[in-house]
């Protein structure tokens, strides 16, 4: 292509991205994708940081990933301290999808712990599905101050991360699991029950978990 049409390209690309139709945006991100330039990898990124559609962002994130793999990541690592949440979360989301080396240093403890919700737990799920197996016991540690944290969407997805883990967060686990405070207590002990049973809901774990909180906190028979 050239440098004439792929200036042309990149501009209709553009426009179309800011289509009023999510429909028309959603079959410009996957053209982007289908007839992949490198010339389009800035337009999709920009637009990841300020697509409403959720749809429409799960394709830039793909034709993302159908473009050359460095420069992708070059791209997107600037994008993780962005003021804009979005911008970080699907920046870490496509940089779960590309599994570059190159992600991990880049998911620091500020985006571990990002105040935003959505930001945090695509950093959980990028940062477990990344971290090198010396830094996966530090990891969990990390992971495990969010026990209780959020609602039930939130617990889910940091029990599928510290999930991700496997045996390195056992400690991690079973500590939380003897907190003082329930909510802590509670979380730990469904995210005990998806590492040992990862073809269960989530929702049955906290089931399973209240349970088991029950059981300690009832009296022993003979008792007083």
């Amino acid at each position: 292509m050239n440098e004439n049409n792929t200036t042309t390209q990149v501009t209709r690309l553009s426009n179309s991205l800011r289509a009023g139709d999510a429909s028309a945006r959603l079959q410009a991100a996957l053209t982007a994708g289908i007839h992949a330039d490198d010339a389009y990898l800035p337009i999709l990124i920009d637009r990841c940081a300020v697509e409403p559609d959720f749809y429409v962002r799960d394709m830039l994130t793909w034709a993302i990933t159908r473009h050359d793999r460095t420069q992708a990541v070059d791209l997107l690592l600037p994008e993780l301290g962005s003021a804009s949440p979005q911008a970080r979360s699907q920046a870490l989301h496509s940089l779960s999808k590309l599994r570059d080396p190159r992600a991990w240093p880049a998911i620091t403890t500020a985006l571990l712990r990002d105040a935003d919700e959505e930001v945090a737990k695509t950093a959980w799920r990028t940062a477990a599905g990344l971290a090198p197996e010396n830094e996966r016991a530090a990891l969990a540690r990390e992971l495990g101050r969010n026990f209780g944290r959020g609602d039930g969407e939130l617990r889910r997805s940091l029990s599928r991360a510290i999930a991700m883990l496997g045996p390195v967060a056992e400690d991690v686990v079973e500590e939380a699991s003897e907190s003082r405070d329930p909510d802590v207590r509670a979380h730990a002990l469904a995210t005990a029950h998806v590492m040992a049973h990862p073809d269960d809901s989530f929702e049955a774990a906290v089931v399973e978990s209240r349970r088991v909180v029950a059981l300690r906190a009832a009296p022993t028979i003979g008792q007083d």
